[in-house]
C-alpha cells in the first residue's frame, strides 16, 4: 500500500454506504482528528469514491482541512469493493471494551487534564469506582436483583414479569 495525499475537494462519499455518522459521532471523530491529526488513511477506489472512512472525510472536511491521506484500494470487483466497506465498519463494532482497562485509560488521560469528551467519552467517577456501571450508565443486574425484574420487549411487545 502506496499512502497518497488526497485533495478533499477531489473525494466522493460513498452513496451506498450503510453507515452513517451522526453528530456526536462526527464530534468525536473532529476531536480525535484535531488532538492527533490523521494517523491512519482512508481507503478509496480508483474513482475517488471513499470505501473506508466516510466520516473522516466528513469530519476533516468540517475542521477545513484540504488534504487528507488515502491508499487506493487494489479490489476490483463492485462486491469485493462492498463487502470490504461492510467488513470495514462491521468489525468495530462487533468488539467490546474492557471495562477495567478503559476505566484506568480513561482516568489517567483526565489526570493528565485531557479531555477525553473530546474521544466522544462521558463519564462519571461513580462509573469509574462502580464495576456494575456501564458506559451508558446503565446498571447490570445481578440474578438476585432480575427476579424483580419487568421488561416488555420494544419490538415485539413480549412481557416478562419476574415476579411470577
Amino acid at each position: 500500500m502506496k499512502i497518497i495525499k488526497m485533495k478533499i475537494a477531489d473525494l466522493l462519499h460513498d452513496p451506498a454506504n450503510a453507515r452513517k455518522h451522526d453528530d456526536k459521532n462526527l464530534s468525536a471523530i473532529k476531536g480525535s482528528l484535531a488532538a492527533f491529526g490523521q494517523q491512519k488513511p482512508i481507503v478509496i477506489d480508483e474513482k475517488n469514491i471513499v470505501l473506508a472512512g466516510n466520516g473522516t472525510l466528513e469530519a476533516a472536511r468540517a475542521l477545513g482541512w484540504d488534504d487528507i491521506d488515502a491508499v487506493i484500494t487494489d479490489l476490483k470487483t463492485n462486491t469485493d469493493k462492498k463487502a470490504f466497506a461492510l467488513a470495514d465498519n462491521r468489525s468495530s463494532e462487533l468488539a467490546f471494551w474492557d471495562k477495567d482497562i478503559l476505566g484506568s485509560q480513561l482516568q489517567a488521560l483526565r489526570e493528565d487534564d485531557f479531555n477525553i469528551e473530546d474521544l466522544g467519552f462521558v463519564i462519571d467517577d461513580s462509573w469509574l469506582n462502580d464495576e456494575n456501571e456501564t458506559l451508558e450508565g446503565a446498571k447490570e443486574l445481578g440474578e438476585d436483583e432480575f427476579s424483580e425484574f419487568d421488561h416488555k420487549c420494544p419490538k415485539c411487545g413480549f412481557e416478562f414479569d419476574g415476579k411470577k
